[in-house]
């Protein structure tokens, strides 16, 4: 899922761009699986003090886990581990989106690691690992709260504090690749029903019902985002389509075995035709959340966190689920998702803004406008996803070919290529 993160990102950036935002991805995945190990595992779900897990109880790694990890869960240890590793993984490199065409990486990798460190391994401990939300009774059954909502706020966090991209919000930011995007936003689809009926832990009916949910949620989706799209801008996208899939699977992810297959299809519905019109937020508000992390995932996992409350149903989960407002459930349980929900947001926003401050005034968190001007991916990372220049000669595509298209004989050679600088939008 995470690669496929980078491409749905790395489409949406400027050409000169694009290989800084999946450098973001793939170190995502490099910094949290290490730290996961050592002691992100322990914190979220080691023994539990309402707030954080026992770190020294899982540290390293170096207890014989291969035992059961519950009752409820008979896998072995390790394989919920490294499951739940994933879902750390993916979360940290979320955040990245906001900060497309203008990260310092240096500064991001501090920002991964100490995020990943003080909020997510927490905030998982509180919402599966038996902390307070989840003592409480708040439901996350695949990571609305926990992933996307937390993300999302972070997200937000830093698109408050820092520099916005040179010209925003006047200047033109149009996605470089959307083939790209469509490409990541498939690999996202595909794994994701890993992400949602994989939270069962057991190829049962219930990790059945979230498959199908995971699916239909996402295809109503679409459906909500493209009519919005079509009926404000007069015409449907396959930028529209990718994000709104993207949009349908963050809202189904907490609610997908607690819901029935109906209404997965309105949840998916509504959500993307609310995530369509909130992603303008930023214009209004005066935040440059460069890829819409907020108005996808923080908006997107909360419309679905707070679903459970309505639409929940007992009919596939028992007594042990919850019952939402439309089923009989009452109130009660809108209460315990809002609170949990915006609990996690509140405190990733602040621990987001603190730590952005700190590392922006410090070694920074984005380049100059000058570098995003040369473009983020030559001044960090020395190499570019395009050729930007252009060989010159005479005789056009088919002399620097070789080939004489009147008569069939060879042309001749052309004359060397020296290099020119082409026009972003014409290379990109």
């Amino acid at each position: 899922m995470t690669p496929g993160l980078a491409f749905f990102y790395g489409g949406m950036t400027k050409s000169k761009g694009i290989l800084n935002m999946m450098m973001m991805s793939f170190s995502s995945i490099a910094i949290v699986s290490l730290l996961w190990v050592f002691y992100g595992f322990s914190v979220a779900f080691g023994a539990s003090n309402g707030f954080f897990g026992d770190i020294t109880q899982y540290a390293f790694m170096t207890q014989d886990l291969t035992g059961a990890w519950s009752e409820a869960v008979p896998v072995p240890t390790f394989v919920f581990a490294v499951f739940q590793m994933m879902f750390a993984i993916i979360t940290v490199a979320l955040i990245s989106g906001a900060l497309a065409d203008r990260a310092k990486f240096a500064g991001w990798i501090v920002y991964a690691v100490a995020w990943a460190t003080i909020v997510y391994f927490p905030v998982a401990n509180w919402v599966w690992g038996g902390g307070w939300i989840f003592e409480m009774g708040a439901f996350d059954f695949a990571g609305g709260t926990a992933v996307h909502i937390n993300a999302g706020a972070a997200a937000l966090g830093l698109a408050i504090i820092l520099r916005k991209r040179n010209g925003w919000p006047s200047g033109a930011y149009k996605p470089h690749n959307v083939p790209t995007i469509a490409l990541g936003a498939g690999l996202l689809w595909f794994g994701w029903f890993g992400f949602n009926a994989g939270s069962e832990g057991a190829a049962d009916a219930i990790a059945g019902v979230a498959f199908l949910n995971t699916q239909v949620a996402t295809a109503a989706a679409v459906i909500g985002w493209l009519v919005v799209e079509w009926i404000r801008d007069g015409k449907p996208t396959l930028l529209g389509a990718s994000s709104g899939a993207i949009a349908g699977l963050v809202a189904i992810t907490p609610a997908c075995a607690y819901v029935e297959p109906i209404g997965a299809i309105g949840l998916g519905i509504v959500t993307g035709a609310i995530c369509a019109l909130a992603v303008g937020l930023k214009y209004k508000l005066g935040f440059d959340d460069s890829l819409d992390v907020v108005g996808v995932h923080m908006v997107g996992g909360l419309i679905g966190a707070l679903s459970i409350g309505l639409i929940a149903t007992q009919k596939f989960y028992g007594e042990a689920g919850p019952q939402g407002l439309f089923y009989g459930g009452g109130v009660e349980q809108l209460g315990k998702q809002a609170a949990g929900a915006f609990a996690v947001l509140a405190y990733s926003l602040i621990i987001s803004i603190v730590l952005g401050l700190a590392i922006d005034k410090t070694i920074g968190m984005t380049v100059s406008s000058e570098a995003e001007t040369e473009g983020v991916d030559q001044v960090e990372h020395a190499e570019s996803a395009y050729d930007f220049s252009a060989p010159t000669g005479g005789g056009g595509a088919f002399a620097l070919a070789g080939i004489a298209p009147a008569s069939g004989t060879p042309a001749a050679p052309a004359a060397p290529a020296t290099s020119a600088t082409v026009d972003e939008k014409v290379a990109g």
